[in-house]
């Protein structure tokens, strides 16, 4: 998928409310691997702007974005996960994602798609010490001979029970 500056609204793609929005979810990508968050976080997706950089912030944090007069935090999650930044191109995109009342942008590689993983195909992370972004993973999907590493938004986007995004607040 390729998205420029015009937003995609998912409400209008999925025509859903949020009872059937259960076991979907945004699938996209960083660095070759394919990741997932519940759908019921997100609000659209849009094409890279002008962001704005906020100096004193966590690295990871990109700045912020002016989303129709909403100032937006911007998470470059390449950085959140420790890995090399990239050139943004084509299908660089932000999702735009709601978690407790506040909007947030996270930067991925590419968007895929929307797709159904139901609980029975979900299993727990294996345990492992290695990668920092592993302990953003709430479990993995199974769909068909693919793997999906499914995302705790949560996880991702607070530190200890600390709000990073005081900024939109």
């Amino acid at each position: 998928m390729t998205y420029n500056q015009e937003a995609v609204d998912l409400d209008e793609i999925l025509g859903e409310d949020e009872d059937t929005q259960k076991d979907k979810y945004l699938t996209f990508r960083i660095a070759d691997e394919d990741y997932a968050i519940e759908i019921k976080y997100v609000i659209e997706i849009i094409g890279i702007q002008k962001i704005t950089r906020v100096p004193n912030i966590k690295e990871y944090i990109k700045g912020i974005i002016n989303l129709r007069g909403i100032i937006i935090p911007v998470v470059e999650v390449r950085r959140r996960f420790n890995l090399q930044d990239i050139e943004y191109d084509d299908r660089t995109c932000i999702i735009v994602v709601k978690v407790n009342n506040i909007s947030i942008g996270l930067i991925v590689d590419e968007v895929a798609e929307v797709m159904d993983i139901q609980e029975s195909d979900r299993a727990p992370s294996p345990p492992t010490n290695k990668g920092s972004h592993s302990k953003f993973i709430q479990s993995i999907g199974k769909v068909g001979d693919q793997v999906k590493i499914l995302l705790d938004i949560y996880k991702l986007l607070y530190e200890e029970n600390v709000n990073i995004f005081e900024l939109n607040e």
